[in-house]
């Protein structure tokens, strides 16, 4: 299997997968999950004459925990060792939820030099919490308690956390329980410390002064019915604060709309990606 030893940690492997050829596209899964929740995604980017990279953020998935280096520099410099060690040239980054964070920091730390455009999906950038000046975000409270359900029943939690992730309830099936089962599956075997860490920097990060960073073209898309990252604190901030955006809202789409709205969103992306 791929693995990227890190440099300045010989401990941790970063897990990837690598498909195709041409130009590549590094796709940044989501809190809690790994590389695998691309699925759909994938075979339409291979179809448009793309090389696809996924890997799985440190700590989970197959990819070594380590104790530390879960804040953003920290996760965009695991970004930097993919592109690096792999010699990637004029790369397209898709974040999805906390994966924005990650292409968000890199352009801030490592510049837009060798980056072509960049996708942020159900994304947290710019800012999850609520605040004063930012009253749509979820309340500390909220995030209060999924820490302390981390800490304290890690397991239990996810299982409702991915009902929340999909819009299911007793009147909405919106994904199989096997979908559900899935996710738990990957969710559940991720490093504990790793877990509970990149919550904490989802939860925290304030990227609103790194909005000026993003320069390159850039897709949002956000559900209008997202449980888990509001489109009003995320997408919709993210669109007011990057010039040169496409911003497409799916109606009716929840947090995993890449499993839930995969079709739309496969349009969405060939169109943006295809689009001079």
């Amino acid at each position: 299997m791929p693995f990227i030893t890190k440099q300045d940690n010989e401990n941790v492997q970063l897990y990837y997968e690598d498909f195709g050829s041409g130009q590549p596209i590094i796709l940044i899964h989501g809190w809690p999950l790994s590389g695998k929740s691309w699925e759909m995604q994938i075979p339409v980017l291979l179809n448009l004459g793309y090389r696809v990279i996924t890997y799985d953020r440190k700590g989970f998935g197959k990819s070594s925990p380590s104790a530390d280096g879960y804040d953003y520099d920290g996760l965009a410099k695991d970004l930097h060792e993919i592109i690096t060690q792999l010699d990637l040239q004029k790369v397209i980054l898709f974040g999805f939820s906390m994966g924005g964070g990650e292409v968000v920091r890199y352009l801030t730390n490592y510049g837009t030099q060798n980056v072509d455009k960049i996708a942020l999906i159900s994304s947290i950038i710019p800012l999850v919490k609520q605040k004063d000046d930012n009253p749509d975000g979820v309340p500390q409270e909220k995030l209060d308690e999924i820490m302390q359900a981390l800490k304290t029943d890690r397991i239990t939690f996810l299982e409702s956390f991915h009902k929340d992730f999909y819009n299911v309830g007793l009147l909405s099936k919106t994904v199989s329980q096997k979908q559900l089962d899935y996710d738990w599956a990957i969710a559940s075997f991720a490093n504990p410390i790793a877990t509970i860490k990149c919550a904490e920097s989802w939860a925290n990060t304030d990227f609103r002064p790194e909005l000026k960073n993003v320069t390159v073209k850039t897709l949002i898309v956000h559900g209008d019915s997202d449980n888990i990252v509001p489109i009003d604190t995320a997408g919709k901030q993210a669109a007011q604060g990057i010039l040169n955006n496409d911003f497409m809202i799916i109606e009716g789409a929840p947090h995993g709309l890449n499993v839930t709205h995969a079709e739309e969103l496969n349009g969405i992306i060939s169109r943006f990606l295809t689009s001079q």
